[in-house]
């Protein structure tokens, strides 16, 4: 099978396709398409075209640009980064609990004295337990917590001491929400003002999965007024957050630039995923990150 590859030539994959009898061409006589751009980058494909791959977990930009051809297979990279991911927001909640940002000198430990946060013995929910969360739970476990993991079908998820089917009735149970659910007409907004008025006043939420996945304006009500304790963000809505936005200084709020996952890692890791799919289309089989177009991820 042949292969292009737009808008980036990534060597690693191009070399690691081609060992493996996949050869590149261009996107007039391929196979298959990889693709690692933006939604306003997409090609017209021709129809020689048979499947594509993005290199982003969730696809959600490219089906409101109307690029996702239900005629041709696609395949996302969902679950591809889930351990650089997990790391992550970890540390994002890490950094948060033990108020890395407050320190500015000796005379600030009596405030973080008060201040310090721990994982031993907490509940930390899981917002979308796919495989970010399968790599979360290992990690999390080191820590002696117990780990809730919301889905959306309630399958018991590996490592978690429970699994429940959808977000209600968790906002008050656990002390901290990690959320990695794609985006969704149902998942947008879900951390709100109603949902956050149900967190216990010393809640932390860490998004490492879509800005909109959170009310933004909510949240930042909500860290105003105290009633919860912080939040840390790898994702905002907008995005990039503005720079006068009160969130930036707020000192019980960690905020990364959407580098949970960068571009060395999507580069290193996309190449084995995207052959795994390539195998499974040659061989008629369904792809391991193969999805459904209309779902968002």
């Amino acid at each position: 099978m042949k292969f292009a590859i737009t808008p980036m030539p990534w060597p690693n994959l191009i070399d690691l396709l081609n060992e493996h009898g996949f050869t590149q061409t261009e996107l007039e006589d391929a196979d298959f398409l990889v693709f690692n751009g933006s939604p306003k980058q997409f090609p017209q494909l021709p129809d020689n075209i048979k499947w594509v791959q993005l290199c982003l977990a969730g696809i959600d930009g490219f089906e409101k640009a109307g690029v996702v051809d239900p005629a041709k297979r696609w395949a996302s990279a969902r679950g591809v980064f889930g351990r650089t991911v997990a790391e992550s927001a970890v540390a994002l909640l890490l950094a948060q609990l033990h108020a890395h940002k407050k320190v500015s000198s000796w005379e600030d430990r009596p405030e973080l004295e008060e201040t310090t946060g721990w994982l031993h013995d907490k509940t930390v929910a899981i917002i979308g337990a796919g495989g970010i969360g399968r790599d979360l739970i290992p990690m999390l476990k080191g820590f002696g917590c117990h780990i809730i993991a919301v889905n959306n079908s309630g399958r018991p998820v590996e490592g978690a001491d429970e699994t429940v089917a959808g977000a209600d009735g968790v906002w008050p149970r656990a002390d901290y929400f990690i959320l990695a659910a794609p985006l969704t007409d149902a998942t947008y907004r879900m951390v709100n003002a109603d949902t956050l008025a149900q967190m216990p006043a010393h809640a932390v939420v860490v998004n490492v999965g879509r800005g909109p996945l959170v009310d933004t304006e909510a949240l930042t009500a909500a860290l105003a007024d105290g009633q919860i304790a912080g939040a840390a963000l790898d994702v905002t809505d907008p995005e990039p957050l503005p720079a006068d936005h009160p969130l930036w200084g707020m000192p019980n709020v960690v905020i990364t630039p959407h580098v949970a996952n960068t571009s060395e890692r999507i580069q290193t890791l996309m190449a084995p995923a995207t052959l795994a799919n390539a195998k499974a289309f040659a061989a008629g089989e369904d792809m391991p990150t193969e999805l459904i177009p209309g779902r968002g991820y």
